[in-house]
């Protein structure tokens, strides 16, 4: 356990900044799994409208480093690339 005030306080930064991440890390999983969903029942028109939602939870993942950047263009265009191929 720490005991310098300093360490205390670099406890409850790390721990709030934890559930930050935690909480913009879940978000992107659970679009990328409906958007995968929807793809995978041929539903191309309703995965085009959850796009937008997708690239916003997985951009700012990226910008607050949840996830690597280059990860980031990857799942984009992966996921993109899954609707091109049944629209």
């Amino acid at each position: 356990m720490a005991i310098i005030k300093s360490a205390k306080k670099a406890i409850r930064s790390s721990a709030r900044k934890h559930a930050f991440n935690l909480k913009r890390k879940i978000t992107m999983r659970d679009l990328i799994k409906n958007f995968k969903k929807l793809v995978e029942a041929k539903k191309p028109a309703e995965a085009k409208k959850l796009v937008p939602n997708l690239y916003q939870a997985i951009d700012k993942a990226a910008k607050r480093g949840v996830i690597d950047k280059r990860t980031a263009a990857r799942k984009k265009s992966r996921l993109l690339a899954s609707l091109k191929k049944i629209a």
